[in-house]
């Protein structure tokens, strides 16, 4: 008779079970809902996490998270393009202002992108010396070049910056590949270019910048030793070479957030 009681009852106990299940998953889900429309986007992603973790089993429920889920990604697609959109033009309008000390180098016919150069560091205006050069491209990647001039080579492969207090900041060695370390004789003379790119040359890039007031001292490394130092002049092209970097390279980033934010927002618009 109790074996008989307790199956009879058995399906009971699992509906209602499963009906206390569906309300503790619909109570979690209107809270998320909320938090929703309150503008709460984080908070309404975890609490959807929440439910898709532990409720896994309530398809329904599931189905309606996912649909929010969904609603709550559109929204912050929403924000970031409202947010790149209202910066954008505040950061091109900082960037023509800075342009206005360099020259575009580059056919736009041959060169997908093309660099800004410091007016005073044109290579027509720099030959025959021995200098740290920088330009920046349009995406707002920024490269240093040390560039030696003299009658035998020195063979150098990177460079040390440092100041009289005895700070000093290095780059990376960027071995003799004819490429980004170039070397060529011209009427018995060496020039040897070394090009330092993203990460390779920002500690000096930074130095430099942070100790624009001061003396400072380059020495070719790698190689033969060789020491200049650099003129005020090179020291105001890297520091506003590197302003302008900056912000091309805000610009390019905002963009790209833009670009995947409107990507993204189509998507999940096209599955609602």
């Amino acid at each position: 008779m109790k074996k008989l009681i307790v199956c009879l009852l058995l399906p009971v106990i699992i509906l209602c079970s499963c009906d206390n299940r569906e309300k503790e998953a619909r109570s979690r889900l209107e809270q998320a809902r909320t938090m929703y429309e309150q503008g709460e986007l984080n908070a309404a992603k975890n609490e959807i996490d929440t439910l898709r973790a532990n409720y896994k089993d309530v398809v329904k429920i599931q189905q309606e998270g996912l649909e929010l889920m969904r609603l709550v990604e559109i929204k912050e697609s929403e924000r970031t393009i409202a947010f790149c959109d209202s910066l954008l033009p505040l950061k091109r309008m900082e960037a023509e202002e800075l342009k206005e000390g360099f020259v575009l180098e580059g056919d736009p016919v041959y060169n997908e992108v093309r660099n800004y150069v410091w007016k005073q560091q044109t290579v027509e205006r720099n030959v025959m010396r021995c200098y740290i050069r920088s330009r920046v491209n349009e995406r707002g990647e920024m490269f240093l070049e040390s560039v030696y001039y003299g009658s035998r080579p020195v063979n150098h492969t990177a460079i040390r910056v440092s100041i009289a207090d005895g700070q000093f900041a290095d780059t990376a060695e960027i071995p003799y590949d004819g490429g980004l370390n170039y070397r060529f004789e011209d009427l018995g003379n060496t020039t040897e270019i070394v090009t330092y790119t993203g990460d390779k040359g920002v500690d000096v890039v930074k130095f430099i910048y942070d100790h624009e007031d001061e003396r400072i001292k380059v020495e070719y490394t790698g190689g033969k030793p060789y020491t200049i130092y650099m003129t005020d002049a090179d020291k105001k092209a890297l520091s506003a070479t590197y302003d302008l970097a900056t912000v091309l390279n805000d610009i390019d980033n905002m963009v790209t957030r833009r670009d995947k934010a409107t990507q993204r927002m189509d998507y999940l618009k096209k599955k609602l």
